[in-house]
């Protein structure tokens, strides 16, 4: 019977120059794969546990050799000679051996490399697709791209409070389609900006990240730039936020808005998007309110709900508990979908469906600190997500999501794109 022969991990670099873990995976009939675990800059205090050395001696205490080891002695013991093909009995060890909620004790950067490590050797030593092994037949959605092309917040160095301003391509019959209007709005934003006398440096997931002098003037430079580029925004591309409401609020509750030199309760933070919405094409808002803010986001549900997407990251952690609490007080309508916040491939999988068995969508999310790793391509298609944030067009631990997909849209014939239809009632 074919069966895992080998697990071992290295420390490599994310796309930050910090360690993180890799895992290397070697069946019985010779099959080789790896998966690389990216890592979050703005993380959520409900997140799985990112294992560090805490060695101020490397890497500035960053280290990863903690994490690694945990795969090279525990993980391996428990898994060598196991199936690759049972994924969920596979995570459920894993789960067993770490004993913790949150994977304090090996790590979740240990667990999830792992984990997806063997679901790509499984599929690679059947000759078929990771999204085909992983999804089955019904994989065959390509997912809206919600590119991040101007920085703010945690990801970059500026005056803007918000963190990430996106563009979602949604007029487009194709995925290649879609991903070609976004790069010639990406090309034309930096040369708007660079004619407005603004620096055009990028940020960790490569949106430009100049100083503007409020939270709207970016969105008024995209939709200059859509126009530019020949596009009509609302219809052919729309707009996307994530506020990352947690790296703003105090500790009286109130949201700092620096940029602007003014703080916000929940209430009226809420009235300041309705107000925005009033204004531009926005269909998306990520992380509206902070994470411990349950009675803030039932009211920005109350109040947006039936009009844009609103989502839940911090606030679930792509967590089934966490996404439990907000379907049960009507809290957001979508969740961002983080393998990393979770642990495991399987616990994925169960808060994706979870998620879709309420209506809630779901977006396939990246993390600030990526590697040249697709996985999360493939990933999305497997489980239908529908959407997918992995940065703007530039930056190669990016690109390589793209393209990865760009690949899977020629190998299904079937292929379906979204586009108007993502958001129709």
């Amino acid at each position: 019977m074919l069966h895992i022969s080998k697990i071992f991990a290295q420390e490599v670099l994310d796309s930050r120059g910090n360690p993180t873990t890799k895992a290397n995976v070697i069946l019985s009939d010779g099959t080789r794969a790896s998966a690389i675990v990216p890592s979050g800059a703005s993380t959520g205090k409900k997140e799985a546990l990112e294992l560090r050395d805490n060695d101020k001696n490397r890497f500035l205490g960053k280290g990863v050799l903690k994490a690694c080891e945990n795969i090279d002695l525990h993980i391996s013991e428990a898994l060598v000679g196991a199936s690759p093909f049972d994924q969920g009995l596979i995570d459920l060890t894993l789960r067993d051996l770490d004993g913790t909620e949150n994977y304090s004790k090996l790590g979740a950067n240990a667990t999830l490399a792992v984990s997806m490590a063997i679901a790509r050797a499984a599929a690679l030593s059947q000759n078929i697709p990771l999204y085909r092994y992983l999804g089955g037949a019904n994989a065959v959605v390509l997912p809206v791209p919600m590119l991040n092309i101007i920085n703010g917040g945690s990801h970059a160095d500026n005056t803007v409070d918000f963190q990430e301003y996106m563009i979602m391509p949604l007029g487009f019959d194709s995925f290649a389609a879609a991903l070609r209007a976004s790069t010639e709005v990406y090309h034309h934003l930096k040369k708007i900006l660079s004619e407005q006398g603004h620096i055009t440096s990028i940020g960790d997931e490569g949106g430009f990240a100049p100083n503007l002098k409020n939270n709207t003037e970016p969105i008024e430079v995209i939709l200059q730039a859509i126009e530019k580029a020949g596009y009509k925004p609302g219809s052919d591309i729309a707009l996307a936020l994530d506020v990352a409401s947690s790296e703003l609020v105090d500790e009286k509750g109130m949201y700092n808005l620096a940029g602007e030199g003014r703080k916000l309760s929940s209430t009226e933070l809420v009235d300041y998007y309705v107000q925005m919405l009033e204004k531009y094409p926005i269909v998306s808002i990520e992380d509206g309110l902070s994470e411990d803010d349950w009675e803030g986001w039932k009211y920005l549900t109350q109040k947006l709900g039936a009009q844009i997407q609103l989502v839940g990251d911090d606030l679930f952690a792509t967590n089934k508990k966490f996404l439990c609490q907000g379907i049960e007080q009507n809290a957001a309508n979508a969740v961002l979908i983080k393998p990393n916040q979770i642990g495991t491939v399987t616990q994925t999988m169960q808060t994706v469906r979870l998620a879709q068995r309420n209506a809630y969508k779901c977006i396939m999310s990246h993390r600030s600190g990526e590697s040249e790793d697709s996985f999360i391509a493939d990933f999305a298609l497997a489980l239908n997500t529908g959407e997918i944030k992995t940065g703007s067009t530039a930056r190669s631990e990016r690109i390589a999501k793209y393209n990865r997909l760009l690949e899977i849209e020629t190998e299904i014939s079937n292929s379906e794109y979204l586009g108007t239809q993502l958001f129709k009632k």
